[in-house]
């Protein structure tokens, strides 16, 4: 599993997102308890031999509903439109068509080049994925800032590595800046290389509709 945490900018703390969490699954834990004993209590009252094993009791604690939430929030519920605006968390995953252009520079000529881009995320871990006919690319950190004017920011650092019998190229790391629109349907941004390939350049993302 490639996926890493990332620093989230502009939206709701995770640390009281987890104390809210906590608060939830306490109230909840002391909802169902009181109404497995109520309806314990009332099927002893029409004499029915019903009895509550403690191990049941222990399912329902404060620990595991807690578990569950958090489970629920990072896995699917933080994509639901009144979550995301409550913690304003932008959903940037799928698989995106990316168009790029390397600036010529006195060691190197300039030249476009065409590649796909997968982003998996989850609330609190992001992976994002470039690959082109040469080469592929895996982010190593992450972090999205919430701009008011025109989106969302996302700044990552990645390591590349060429394919099989590409010579030429060699092992190396950067750093993106990527700008999506407040619609996340597009994002312009820029690359810089160093440790073992020096360019940079300009790239331009198109989310592919799945469906």
């Amino acid at each position: 599993m490639l996926e890493h945490e990332y620093t989230h900018l502009g939206g709701i703390s995770r640390l009281n997102v987890g104390r809210c969490l906590g608060i939830i699954s306490a109230a909840a834990s002391a909802g169902i308890v009181f109404v497995l004993l109520w309806s314990v209590n009332l099927a002893q009252s029409m004499g029915l031999p019903v009895n509550l094993p403690p191990s049941l009791l222990s399912l329902v604690g404060a620990g595991v509903v807690f578990s569950v939430l958090a489970w629920l929030l990072n896995r699917h519920a933080w994509r639901w439109r009144i979550m995301q605006y409550v913690l304003q968390v932008p959903d940037l995953s799928g698989d995106w068509i990316c168009t790029g252009r390397t600036i010529g520079t006195n060691l190197n000529s300039e030249y476009d080049w065409k590649g796909a881009v997968t982003i998996v995320q989850s609330w609190d871990k992001i992976r994002i994925r470039l690959k082109t006919d040469t080469s592929a690319s895996n982010s190593k950190s992450a972090a999205l800032v919430k701009d008011e004017a025109d989106g969302w920011r996302v700044f990552y650092s990645y390591s590349n590595e060429p394919r099989i019998g590409e010579t030429d190229l060699n092992v190396h790391k950067g750093f993106a800046e990527i700008l999506f629109d407040k619609n996340l349907k597009a994002g312009n941004g820029e690359y810089f290389n160093g440790h073992g390939r020096y360019t940079f350049g300009t790239m331009k993302l198109e989310k592919i509709d799945n469906g």
